[in-house]
């Protein structure tokens, strides 16, 4: 591509750059964004302008790498320590001084990058005013052109390598521990505002006592340079510092500004009211010198003033009018028939301010006299704010020749400042609404983190429960197993005890007699197959019944002494024969012997008594009856 052809490529791709995302890069330094560029362009391998234009248009998200390499961030807390010092311990001490103690301190971070300078200046005014008064009086407008830094600048959080140049009691007081990073503290970040200004294109914020630019300016070329410095001469009040960094120098306006120290690059601004009364019109070389005399020099004078940015005029030291520039007489309705008249015969002496006590102090004092800004309705347009100064003339070491008066017409600037004015009305109030919701935001997680802590408590709770309820089942484990084990027990012993049953019973059933036994209560606990046989009373009419209550042919009542008897072991056998009834109807002599019942090796009392009923003698007797 030929060097025509790649300029304009280059044109167009800036072109687009402004027309696409709002990002201006006319006033940079060409051959610095060519640089850039080309890195970038290398990194996604593309060769020309064009190229890398259409590559943009297909993957958007090229912008943000692209703007990364243009807008270099470097940045660091307290960088280039010479220059904090110098501004901690004289430049802004001298500056507080001169303030009433309520009276408000604005700051600008101009190009703040991600916030380490801004927080940095925010922990200088805080040592030097005290933690409550910088609370009350400071704020700190931080701004950049890139969003995405100024998104990480608004959190305040950086890691610990970012912050190892803040000294140890400085860190410890503002920055607060924060998920293994340290964030600068909340109530003093409220008063550091962050939003998006282009230097070169949108208005400066007014009213600043400290506007910090540093390492900003270098990217831009000589025209944009000298038209910031022109809105920093705006934005700051009289005496406002300008600090700079240290590989930038003041190369134009230095009627604007003068150093206080070059080594920390700090300069101060230069008020109209203390500017030295110039010897002469011109300025050479940093020094006035006297005007130029000869006749063509005098033209090229004249013709300069004709043609100047401000309406000028000049009156005489005999008070008339001598010399009036094109902006004027086209602002003030003049023409060059006026030049000669007596000046004080002019509308413009009185109007739009009074002239006349200006042009005779500024002549017998021989010193510059500001008026301050006037509203003024020229015959032709709309009303225009003009800030206007009256300068002695003077020639060599004689007496002023005239003054000079300048009208710079400051309506723009004027109109900027209301509008600056009202959008910091507006930002303050949405700060104020910002600020509400992160209480209400504040307080919410206050009131979850509240309610997570009675859940935990409530889970650990429950944990505790389960456990005890695991512990529980454990126990109700093992003691089923051990009434399991005692079932299978009882299980072995009744049967055990079924076939002990079963050959006791073998053994009742064998025997010819009836056999019926009794507890200590005299209830019927066995009633054997015989008793069924001879009485016609089934087993289970007979059992947990009292024997003497039982319907059968025996007479029972005529054994119950002696069933008494032997139940309280006071006899170890009865026996008795008596006339009887079986289940038949028949009348029988039945034999029955009462013996105690003792369980094995047992020598106390009987725990009930057999009765031993046979049809017919009792066994073991002679046949007898007692």
């Amino acid at each position: 591509m030929s060097a025509p052809e790649d300029g304009a490529a280059f044109e167009a791709l800036m072109e687009f750059l402004k027309r696409a995302r709002a990002f201006d890069f006319s006033g940079y330094k060409r051959p610095s964004l060519e640089r850039r560029f080309a890195r970038r362009m290398d990194r996604v391998g593309i060769e020309s302008y064009g190229d890398y234009l259409d590559f943009l248009q297909v993957h958007p998200e090229e912008f943000e790498h692209l703007f990364d390499a243009l807008l270099i961030n470097v940045t660091d807390f307290f960088r280039d320590p010479p220059t904090w010092r110098y501004l901690s311990e004289e430049a802004l001490p001298e500056l507080l001084a001169a303030k009433a103690d309520d009276e408000p301190i604005r700051v600008w971070s101009a190009g703040c990058a991600t916030g380490q300078e801004a927080y940095s200046m925010a922990m200088v005014l805080a040592e030097a005013l005290g933690e409550e008064a910088y609370a009350e009086r400071v704020k700190i407008y931080a701004t950049d052109v890139d969003e995405d830094a100024l998104a990480t600048a608004r959190l305040g959080s950086y890691s610990a390598k970012e912050v190892d140049a803040v000294a140890p009691e400085l860190r410890e007081r503002y920055f607060e521990p924060s998920d293994q990073r340290l964030s600068f503290r909340k109530d003093l970040r409220r008063t550091v505002i962050f939003g998006r200004n282009d230097l070169l294109f949108d208005a400066p914020i007014s009213r600043l006592d400290v506007l910090v630019c540093r390492n900003t300016l270098m990217y831009f070329t000589a025209e944009a340079q000298a038209a910031i410095l022109r809105h920093f001469h705006f934005a700051l009040q009289d005496p406002g510092l300008l600090v700079l960094g240290k590989s930038e120098m003041m190369i134009s306006d230095r009627d604007l500004f003068t150093p206080l120290d070059l080594k920390p690059r700090v300069f101060r601004k230069v008020s109209r009211e203390t500017t030295l009364p110039p010897r002469v019109a011109g300025f050479v070389g940093g020094d006035y010198a006297e005007l130029p005399s000869s006749d063509e020099e005098r033209k090229s004078r004249d013709a300069a003033l004709e043609i100047g940015p401000f309406a000028q005029l000049i009156v005489s030291r005999g008070k008339r009018l001598s010399f009036v520039n094109l902006p004027a007489r086209a602002l003030f309705g003049l023409s060059l028939k006026d030049l000669g008249r007596p000046f004080d015969e002019l509308e413009l002496a009185r109007r739009p301010v009074d002239l006349r006590r200006a042009i005779d102090d500024a002549l017998r004092d021989r010193r510059r006299v500001p008026l301050g800004e006037s509203r003024y309705v020229p015959p032709k347009g709309e009303e225009r704010v003009l800030d206007v100064t009256v300068t002695p003339l003077v020639h060599g070491s004689g007496g002023p020749q005239g003054v000079n008066i300048v009208f710079e017409d400051v309506t723009r600037y004027v109109a900027m400042q209301r509008e600056l004015e009202g959008n910091r009305r507006d930002l303050e109030l949405a700060y104020e609404e910002l600020q509400s919701t992160i209480d209400e935001l504040e307080t919410t997680n206050e009131e979850l983190q509240s309610a997570n802590e009675e859940l935990q408590t409530t889970n650990e709770e429950f944990q505790s429960s389960n456990e005890e309820l695991e512990t529980m089942n454990e126990e109700l484990q093992s003691t089923n197993e051990e009434l399991e084990t005692i079932n299978d027990e009882l299980r072995d012993r009744t049967s055990e005890l079924n076939e002990v049953n079963g050959f006791f019973e073998a053994m009742l059933t064998s025997l010819a007699v009836g056999v019926a036994v009794v507890d200590r209560e005299q209830r019927v606990q066995v009633w054997n197959r015989h008793a069924e046989n001879l009485w016609g009373l089934r087993r289970d009419e007979a059992l947990e019944r009292h024997l003497l209550a039982l319907d059968v042919g025996l007479p029972l009542d005529n054994i119950a002494g002696a069933l008494r008897s032997v139940v309280a072991g006071a006899s170890d056998r009865e026996q008795a024969v008596l006339e009887a009834v079986n289940r038949r109807g028949r009348t029988i002599r039945c034999a029955t012997t009462i013996l105690p019942l003792r369980g094995p090796g047992s020598d106390g009392e009987p725990r009930g008594a057999i009765i031993l009923m046979a049809d017919g003698p009792a066994p073991g007797s002679d046949g007898r009856s007692d």
